[in-house]
């Protein structure tokens, strides 16, 4: 099997020390390994009605949002960066959460170990847009990495997608609408302007670093 290649940042500034306490007391008792997602049932201690699954939870706003809202869900975050990893899991310890489980690595092995139509919900919001044109096959959301969504999603499963920079914008809506297993389910300016309901913003999304945000749904398609 070829090795995968990593390019995300995995570290920033030195931790706090009570930052640093999180990840030495608390990390591991909510770390998921690849192998441990081949049975996503038991990564909680109570039963859960789904699983959702987000890739670069950045500080773990949108997260710990979800969690709160859904606690009949379980859901794994994938998020390399350690300072965003320890920040969320202060802020779920804070809300008393008992359904997330973290990987602080590349969300990829650990997709390709779940099994097959076990992921209710997949978010994606505001991924590196690596702009310049020979970066682009670093780009998460691509040909590389929907096959790999297509087979872990539920059928009727909803992937939700966001960016604020007009390329990769551009680049997930070509390359999901062209691809056979998902729908488009927004019909016009109205629906991927603005955010649903429950679909909380975030201090990165305040700042509106590269353009206008577009909230996209689409839908894993029936295997029938």
């Amino acid at each position: 099997m070829q090795e995968l290649k990593f390019f995300g940042r995995r570290k920033g500034r030195p931790l706090k020390p009570s930052l640093i306490r999180i990840a030495e007391e608390r990390l591991p008792s909510l770390s998921v390994s690849p192998e441990e997602a081949e049975a996503p049932a038991a990564l909680f201690d109570r039963a859960m009605r789904d699983l959702w699954l987000e890739v670069g939870f950045g500080s773990g706003e949108h997260l710990v949002w979800q969690a709160t809202e859904n606690p009949d869900i379980g859901f794994i975050g994938c998020e390399p960066f350690i300072n965003g990893v320890v920040k969320m899991i202060r802020d779920a310890d804070l809300a008393g959460l008992d359904n997330i489980k973290v990987l602080a690595d590349d969300a990829r092995p650990l997709i390709d170990a779940l099994p097959e139509a076990s992921v209710g919900r997949f978010f994606l919001l505001f991924p590196d847009p690596w702009p310049k044109r020979r970066h682009w096959n670093r780009r998460f959301l691509g040909p590389e990495n929907l096959p790999r969504l297509s087979r872990v999603l539920k059928d009727g499963a909803e992937m939700r997608l966001a960016s604020d920079h007009p390329g990769y914008q551009d680049w997930m809506i070509r390359h999901l609408y062209r691809h056979p297993d998902f729908e488009w389910l927004d019909e016009g300016p109205s629906d991927w302007r603005h955010r649903k309901p429950d679909w909380p913003q975030t201090r990165y999304e305040e700042k509106a670093l590269a353009g206008v945000p577009v909230y996209l749904t689409f839908r894993r398609r029936s295997r029938r």
